[in-house]
């Protein structure tokens, strides 16, 4: 099997959807030295982020939770592990979570959140379903 050299292009950018601001998080994708995408190793992911004040929300169950101090730093992309949480942590973490936005997050759900950013993502995209469906 032969190894073929690619370069990542990684862009960041924000755009504005019908009076809700959204950003693209990481779009990457593998190229061959020719410059044309080399199938083989492209990736492209597209991720939107939560409203600041979901995040900000987030960050305040967390600390609270974990009973953290006024100078911990806790940001978008702080991974509950680092800030001390182990599973049952995490656990009530997300309870809380639940209780707060008024949301039921599944247990498959649950288990794949390891960041504030992605407890944001997860309850904008659970409190817009069930607007929805209200």
């Amino acid at each position: 099997m032969a190894a073929v050299p690619v370069t990542c292009v990684r862009l960041t950018t924000s755009m504005q959807i019908v009076g809700k601001t959204s950003a693209l998080k990481l779009v990457s994708m593998g190229r061959n030295k020719s410059g044309f995408p080399c199938l083989r190793t492209s990736r492209f992911q597209i991720s939107c982020v939560a409203k600041p004040e979901t995040v900000n929300k987030v960050c305040e169950i967390v600390k609270t939770q974990l009973a953290l101090g006024a100078d911990t730093v806790v940001a978008p992309d702080s991974k509950f592990a680092s800030l001390g949480a182990d599973s049952l942590d995490t656990v009530e973490i997300v309870m809380t979570l639940e209780e707060e936005f008024g949301i039921s997050v599944e247990e498959e759900n649950s288990q794949n959140i390891t960041t504030v950013q992605e407890a944001a993502d997860l309850i904008e995209k659970l409190v817009e379903k069930k607007n929805a469906t209200a």
